[in-house]
């Protein structure tokens, strides 16, 4: 069998685990110099913070909340080959504090074209499939370059000048539909986020809501489209049996980010907490909780398993909006078969 991918996904993605000092601190071991770094406390009720070198580093955002764009000087202080420095800040860096950091690599900055808005900087990786992307706001409807080559299967726009919610597209969703990333609502509806229209293979398109294109506003939008044996973005349905769906990525998962098409949390888990099934240990996109031990799910050597009744995960016939990126393909650059935890 072909191999579904020609590299690593730990090339382009990778969880990572910490313990803070409350002094400055060298995370290595993330395999790579990261372009996108989202951090959370596992052990503390704290906010979620996501770094991107396109902003810069000690410009933080939180995507549990609405809050504008922030800089923290003892928050993520810089990148490295293999990982990133942090300062003091309590939010990344506590004394005794258990983290968890995602980190995904994109590089390319230059040679982006197309749209009606030229996005102010961007670093982009069509590899991997995924990009960040800077643009000022017009305040008429606009198209934007996501630089993947692909559809991009999920889109994240966040206004850095003010106080603004998260907005989401997930590949599933139709036009003029949204999700609130910082929010527990269902899939909803509104002409002005992503201007009914759905993204194609080089643009993406906004609106006129001042959450993602006010005249003058500054944002930065997260793109990431389906690789074949590295990401995957969908929907699943609920059967409500603890013998819950079983949905095939195409690879062992190192990160399932999902959220109920009803009033309910995102949740988060990946192969690094707690490490085993079904005990993969949970935290909320859209809350500042701590990680909580649930045994709701199994990550299978080519997708993930359901394992509960609970309705955040698993009501009867209700739908399931998810991004997935891969730890190992099921068939491998080395051609070697992927393998259950």
């Amino acid at each position: 069998m072909a191999a579904y991918i020609s590299f690593q996904p730990s090339d382009f993605f990778s969880p990572t685990l910490y313990t803070g000092t409350a002094s400055e601190l060298a995370i290595t071991g993330v395999g790579f110099q990261p372009d996108m770094t989202w951090i959370k406390s596992r052990s503390s009720v704290l906010n979620h913070y996501l770094y991107d070198t396109v902003r810069g580093a000690t410009k933080n955002l939180a995507p549990n909340d609405t809050d504008a764009e922030g800089t923290t000087a003892e928050g993520l202080k810089s990148w490295q080959s293999d990982g990133f420095t942090l300062g003091t800040s309590g939010g990344e860096n506590g004394s005794s504090v258990t983290y968890v950091s995602w980190n995904w690599k994109m590089g390319t900055t230059s040679g982006l074209t197309g749209g009606t808005i030229t996005p102010s900087a961007y670093s982009l990786n069509t590899t991997a499939g995924q990009s960040v992307i800077a643009y000022t706001g017009t305040g008429s409807a606009a198209t934007l370059p996501h630089g993947l080559g692909v559809t991009p299967g999920l889109i994240m726009c966040k206004r850095l000048n003010g106080g603004d919610n998260w907005w989401v597209h997930v590949k599933s969703m139709t036009g003029p539909q949204y999700l609130v990333l910082n929010g527990t609502g269902a899939v909803a509806t509104a002409t002005a986020v992503w201007n009914d229209t759905l993204p194609t293979s080089t643009l993406f398109s906004i609106g006129t809501d001042a959450g993602i294109n006010a005249s003058g506003g500054t944002y930065i939008a997260y793109c990431f489209a389906p690789i074949k044996g590295y990401s995957k973005f969908g929907v699943y349905t609920g059967n409500g049996n603890a013998d819950g769906p079983f949905v095939n990525t195409g690879f062992r998962p190192a990160m399932i980010i999902r959220k109920k098409d009803g009033t309910d949390d995102w949740m988060l888990v990946d192969d690094k907490r707690l490490g085993y099934n079904p005990n993969n240990a949970y935290l909320f996109p859209s809350g500042n909780n701590a990680e909580s031990d649930l045994t709701r799910i199994d990550l299978l050597s080519n997708g993930f398993k359901l394992r509960t009744t609970d309705g955040g995960d698993n009501a009867s016939g209700t739908d399931y909006l998810y991004m997935a990126f891969a730890e190992f393909p099921l068939v491998s650059s080395n051609s070697k078969a992927g393998t259950a935890r």
